[in-house]
């Protein structure tokens, strides 16, 4: 299938956001726009044809407008939309397995928006094989224009959120890409905290604590070095910093234009599955959230 990027519709506002977030990142990829609009509603007595027919239709109208929208800030973007019918949570994970990058419109606090909440937004960002961004409506890029409820005070540069005892290549293959393609800041933050086994001793002794401190800082160097080299253009930081990685990388969130986090891909009896960061980050970052899947 044609390389594109795809964005999860409803009427929300973060919708909106999420679909001009999404506008820019597929210009800097250089490929389509993909709207797609899961239709759930069931025929029933409940809901008669009718109600379903003008349902279609008012959803159709919705993925046409925002596709209008999506030309005017973005003119020569190919986009296309789809009407999908099917439970939201199969055709959307389906979706995002298909697209360089799934876009969906968050409200923080309150979860995933409109047909986007509690189990279907945790199954598309929990089981999708690609990476998940996650925007709120004022947090989308300032080239949407005033105005737009994308529109807002948007922050800049990239921060990436990494664990050196993790696998973490995918993550940075990510955000070292988007670095370059919008020409900012990569800011690395990775959190430590010292193990129970030195009890108080790492915080009596200075010694031990800036010790454990200094070998953090060096395997976060270590782990960014084969990509400063491939990648010389980029501007990269590394922060290894003590104390919660939720609250960091929340913190650190607050004047960044991208937030990117990893998910590890397993299978859990019980769904899908999300790591307390990522969770945490979702509901509180102010900046988007984008959820990387590795292995």
């Amino acid at each position: 299938m044609t390389p594109h990027v795809t964005v999860g519709m409803d009427e929300s506002p973060e919708s909106l956001a999420a679909a001009l977030w999404a506008a820019e990142e597929a210009s800097l990829l250089g490929v389509p726009l993909h709207l797609i609009h899961v239709e759930e509603w069931p025929v029933t007595a409940e809901v008669p044809v009718l109600s379903a027919e003008s349902l279609v239709e008012r959803y159709e109208t919705l993925l046409r407008a925002t596709a209008d929208r999506v030309g005017d800030v973005r003119p020569g973007l190919d986009v296309t939309t789809e009407m999908a019918r099917g439970r939201a949570p199969a055709e959307l994970t389906a979706a995002a397995n298909e697209a360089e990058v799934t876009v969906l419109g968050s409200r923080g606090l309150g979860g995933v928006v409109g047909f986007l909440i509690g189990s279907v937004s945790l199954a598309v960002v929990g089981r999708a094989r690609r990476p998940v961004v996650l925007v709120r409506s004022g947090s989308a890029s300032s080239g949407a224009g005033s105005g737009d409820a994308g529109s807002g005070d948007a922050g800049s540069g990239i921060v990436l959120g990494v664990d050196v005892e993790q696998p973490c290549d995918p993550l940075l293959a990510f955000a070292v890409g988007e670095a370059a393609r919008r020409d900012e800041e990569l800011r690395i933050v990775h959190s430590w905290s010292p193990s129970p086994a030195y009890g108080y001793t790492a915080i009596l002794d200075p010694g031990v604590g800036s010790g454990l401190g200094r070998k953090a800082t060096e395997g976060l160097a270590e782990m960014v070095r084969p990509w400063r080299s491939k990648f010389p253009a980029v501007r990269v930081t590394v922060q290894a910093v003590v104390g919660p990685a939720a609250a960091a990388l929340v913190d650190a969130s607050r004047s960044a234009g991208l937030l990117v986090v990893g998910r590890r891909s397993r299978r859990s009896p019980v769904g899908p599955h999300l790591g307390h960061v990522a969770h945490a980050v979702i509901h509180h970052s102010p900046a988007p959230v984008a959820v990387v899947p590795f292995e």
